[in-house]
């Protein structure tokens, strides 16, 4: 196979093993074609008004101040004199939209719903506000569409406030809270004089929506311990009652309101969300009126957390659900049918009704869920028509009869208790089955591609060693070969035709057929490299595999703690000592061994965004200046090197750059301070910096060191402007490193003797590479591929972690934009991890072309070494949790892309 053909084949294989991950772990698991079902007996509500305080933590809410004193006096006296509490339990990913779609929907968003954002529907699914006859909602926009678009008819109205008023540095994001206040105020003193909409509001099962972002935007901008966030929980505590007192008198008090207050989700301390801290997933949730239980006096009671001594509520029943509970409670108050994708379980303990109607609502719920059971087991089934094993044995056809008549007997004898208790255990079940065929082909697909996986890294090294070895050079032709492979493809295809498969599952499927046919054309080579081993010394090649397997064991420790890399770095510092290179070249390794560890550090510090520390942003910035205007004198000095005076107007116009950059974030963050907002020429600037740091670096000088030291300060204009804190030192250290390592490249090429040692300051990477004097693969380059995978890792998690945008702070984006944009604000924090990536592949450039080999031959390497655990992915927990696991899949395609960047070096 030619090295283009092998490139090519290799980008492709990557992609259908990125693809992979989605199709196998991260599929939808909805399914659709249930009936509705709707508890038979009438309901004690007519209407429902939902409160959802976005980013409104459980504590915020319950606990007291320092004089004892409520924070939310109001809501206080609901649940101690008028109904029910407890703590909603989100589950991560605690965002926005899947918070809303637990809360609404009764089920946990999968994960691939991401990719389509927050205002529209990636597939359709069935909501509370779908089955009422009329909703009436107040909020943002990037919520409230969602569950109108994927509405039935024309009932679902939503009434939101523009996408402007969303802004991180306004002076009082408690204003959104007030707009949708002062609008449901406006909407039901206008239905007085409009017949038509006044007629709609006193029908029954009618749902109000009242979605209140000011707590999470203040969050975000101020911290939850701030003032502003605690000043935005009483000004939402005294527009609940407000609106509580405004409706019932709308309704001349005839107790057939029920309300509800709650959150989509917490927020941390340092003002982010996304993960699984309990200050993200405990939220508040209070229900009172029509139907609701009044306050339980308890002597005590039992709960893992101490919260309830912390709030001073040890007295008063404490009722948890998780929160996808929520849903089937408000179908069942204002008797609509349950959501037909719900997976809740109705929390029985918040309903004021009967032992008849709680059993009958249970019953409901129970078929609900089981109605989802059938189809998801119907649509497995109906695919697999040479295997009868694949049914769930505890709910078979049979036991799904006997558990609704059994149920369905202990109703009509008055044996509620039992009914209900039968009812859960059926729900349990369901919820099992449901997970169990959802996965079903999870096991199937994923060794269809860890077969591939193993073959093409099989592959891969068989060419590094036929490329680069004396080794034998011949393949093994054989029609017989040929044949077999395309005869077991064939088996293959026709066992995937009979069962109905996705056109996704022939690619999965079939993949591991060429690859291996690839590997076993190898075996004159596999038996040449066999001898070749059995004839060393069997200490030497077990003392290599072991270093090996140590390493690549420490990068994948890596990835979930971030102190690994700490001990790496440390491993690192003593390499010059290790191999006596320290001998020849004093200077240099001492400053590798200084910025070691140095670099070290990092990872040992806080999450960023946690401790935010705009001065150390600002001395960062001066610090690049003093370097720079070093550079500038020594390039004046060196006349000899430039052509004309471009180069150092280049060079000038960058450091400008950086100077405007920092005064920038200084500007910014006093701004903002002072609630000024977000000033437009710092808008602009920053903007523009973004812009010409991406052009600048094209026009600077091709000496290797020049275009190294100019790419750093455009990249360094640009983190600047998103950095909050000892995160802006990362990349000047790191690019210190990578400066000193392409020395050290060069001291280990001559300490080897597989090289002259060139002379680094006179290298221009304008003159085409001969690939004439491209070397042989030595041992000392497998380290070198390790040492590029090891900083490839270390600069995305040195300071973070590139998995969840939850350990990066929103307020770095906040010199280029203050409205909330969720894919604008994520591009740029994308772009913030992306800079430091970009500087190690650089330097791997520099020294792939300085130490004399081809770069497919390191990306060969890199991807041997990178390749690792598929089976660790999995499809739930926070976007951290998900993003950790499913970034170890990445580095093999890291690896390839780096090629992007040789342009770059040749421009």
């Amino acid at each position: 196979m030619g090295i283009p053909v092998f490139i090519l084949a290799g980008l492709l294989v990557h992609c259908v093993f990125l693809v992979s991950i989605f199709e196998i772990y991260f599929s939808s698991p909805l399914v659709h074609g249930m009936t509705p079902q709707q508890t038979p007996l009438p309901p004690p509500a007519k209407r429902l008004v939902l409160f959802v305080a976005d980013g409104l933590r459980a504590d915020s809410l319950y606990e007291l101040n320092s004089n004892n004193t409520p924070q939310a006096p109001y809501l206080r006296g609901i649940l101690e004199n008028n109904g029910s509490w407890g703590i909603s339990h989100t589950r991560v990913p605690t965002e926005s939209r899947p918070g809303h779609v637990a809360l609404i929907a009764g089920f946990y968003e999968d994960v691939s719903a991401v990719a389509k954002g927050w205002k529209e529907n990636p597939v359709e699914f069935d909501s509370v506000f779908n089955e009422s006859k009329y909703t009436w909602s107040w909020g943002s926009p990037d919520i409230l569409p969602m569950f109108a678009k994927g509405a039935t008819g024309d009932h679902v109205y939503t009434f939101c406030y523009t996408a402007e008023s969303e802004d991180f540095g306004a002076q009082d994001a408690a204003e959104l809270d007030m707009w949708v206040f002062d609008h449901v105020k406006s909407f039901f003193n206008s239905s007085r004089s409009n017949q038509t909409l006044f007629s709609a509001l006193n029908e029954e099962k009618v749902v109000l929506f009242l979605h209140l972002l000011g707590i999470d935007t203040n969050g975000h901008a101020h911290r939850p311990n701030s003032r502003e966030y605690k000043e935005n929980i009483k000004k939402v505590d005294e527009g609940v009652k407000e609106i509580a007192s405004m409706i019932d008198n709308f309704y001349g008090n005839d107790g057939k309101t029920a309300f509800i207050l709650t959150s989509d989700h917490g927020m941390t301390d340092w003002g982010s969300h996304g993960a699984g801290h309990p200050s993200e997933t405990l939220t508040p949730l209070i229900v009172w009126g029509a139907g609701v239980n009044y306050p339980q006096k308890v002597t005590s009671q039992f709960f893992e957390d101490n919260f309830l001594k912390e709030w001073k509520l040890e007295n008063l029943k404490r009722l948890d659900v998780n929160q996808a509970d929520i849903a089937p409670l408000m179908a069942s108050l204002i008797g609509v049918p349950f959501p037909l994708n719900s997976v809740g379980t109705l929390p029985l303990e918040y309903l004021n009704n009967s032992a008849h109607f709680k059993a009958e609502s249970m019953f409901t719920n129970a078929v609900q869920i089981l109605e989802q059971f059938k189809v998801t087991k119907h649509m497995v089934k109906k695919g697999i028509s040479l295997n009868n094993s694949c049914c769930y044995v505890p709910l078979s056809d049979s036991e799904q009869i006997n558990f609704l008549k059994k149920a369905r007997l202990y109703i009509q004898q008055q044996k509620y208790d039992e009914a209900v208790s039968l009812c859960k255990t059926l729900i349990n079940l369901a919820l099992e089955g449901l997970s169990y065929y959802h996965t079903y082909d999870r096991l199937f697909l994923g060794l269809s591609i860890a077969v591939s996986f193993v073959g093409w890294t099989a592959y891969v090294i068989l060419v590094i060693i036929k490329t680069h070895t004396n080794l034998t050079k011949t393949i093994q032709e054989s029609t017989v070969l040929f044949y077999s492979f395309a005869f077991v493809g064939m088996i293959i295809a026709f066992f995937l035709l009979i069962q109905t498969c996705p056109w996704t599952y022939y690619v999965y499927c079939l993949l591991p057929v060429p690859v291996w046919y690839a590997v076993v054309r190898e075996l004159p080579l596999i038996q040449d490299l066999a001898a070749n081993l059995l004839s060393l010394r069997i200490g030497q090649s077990m003392g290599f595999l072991l270093v090996c397997a140590l390493g690549i064991e420490i990068l994948v420790f890596s990835f979930f703690y971030r102190s690994t890399l700490t001990i790496g770095l440390l491993v690192f510092a003593g390499w010059p000592v290790i191999t006596q290179l320290w001998v020849q070249a004093k200077t240099t390794a001492l400053i590798w061994t200084l910025l070691c560890v140095l670099l070290a550090i990092f990872p040992l510090m806080p999450v960023v965004g946690r401790e935010p520390n705009i001065p150390l942003v600002i001395a960062t910035g001066l610090l690049t200046l003093l370097i720079s205007c070093f550079s500038l004198t020594s390039l004046c000095n060196s006349k000899n090197k430039y052509r004309n005076n471009e180069d150092l107007k280049v060079h000038f116009y960058q450091m400008l750059s950086v100077a405007l950059s920092t005064y920038v974030v200084s500007s910014t963050h006093d701004s903002l301070k002072n609630k000024q907002g977000l000033p437009v020429l710092n808008q602009i600037i920053s903007w523009m910096t973004l812009v010409s740091s991406s052009v600048l670096p094209l026009l600077s000088p091709t000496f290797l060191f020049q275009r190294l030291f100019s790419i750093l300060l455009s990249l360094m204009s640009i983190y600047l402007l998103l950095s909050t804190g000892y995160e802006a030192l990362f990349p000047l250290v790191l690019s210190g490193l990578m400066f000193v390592w392409i020395s050290m490249e060069q001291e280990a090429l001559q300490h080897y003797g597989l090289s002259l040692k060139p002379k680094l300051a006179v290298f221009n990477f304008s003159y085409a590479t001969d690939i004439t004097q491209f070397r042989q693969l030595h041992l000392d380059d497998v380290r070198r591929a390790f040492f590029f995978v090891f900083f490839i890792v270390t600069a995305f998690f040195g300071t973070g972690n590139i998995a969840s945008v939850n350990s990066f702070d929103p307020a770095s984006v906040y010199c280029f934009l203050t409205v909330f944009s969720p894919f604008m604000m994520g591009g740029l924090l994308v772009l913030k991890v992306v800079i430091p990536f970009v500087l190690v592949s650089c330097a791997f450039e520099a020294v792939q072309v300085t130490t004399q080999l081809s770069s497919k031959r390191y990306s060969k390497c890199c991807f041997c070494i990178s390749k690792h655990f598929f089976f660790l992915v999995k499809d739930y927990g926070s976007w951290l949790d998900i993003g950790t696991r499913y970034s170890i899949f990445l580095p093999p395609l890291n690896t390839h892309s780096r090629f992007t960047f040789h342009e770059l070096w040749n421009r």
